[in-house]
């Protein structure tokens, strides 16, 4: 199995060295065990999640060497597949819905088998 890692700031503002210690180290694990360095930015605080703060994280990481190994995934660009994923969980019986939240049910010692 290939290692994958990722990368998964939330650009609310200036990078901070507690993002960068984690960029660093997933991208130094990455490329000791050939494996892919991934980025995935946590854009759904639609207030500060701004284009500026996206730009100064990956001018960030363009200043620190910090390449990446495919196209960076945009959380706001994923949510219909996270709802679609949410419905199968509960329609099978692994979660459910209370008002507006999503609970996953624990099950111990059962093995799921389903791909989502």
């Amino acid at each position: 199995m290939s290692v994958r890692v990722r990368f998964a700031p939330s650009p609310t503002g200036n990078v901070h060295i507690g993002n960068i210690r984690v960029a660093i180290f997933n991208w130094l694990y990455a490329r000791h065990e050939n494996g892919k360095f991934l980025l995935r930015v946590e854009d759904t605080d639609l207030e500060r999640s701004t284009p500026e703060a996206i730009k100064t994280l990956l001018d960030s990481m363009a200043w620190l060497g910090l390449d990446y190994d495919e196209e960076p995934v945009y959380q706001t660009k994923q949510l219909q597949r996270h709802r679609d994923v949410a419905a199968k969980m509960i329609e099978d019986g692994f979660a459910y819905q209370k008002e507006s939240a999503i609970f996953l049910i624990i099950m111990q010692n059962y093995s799921i088998h389903h791909s989502f």
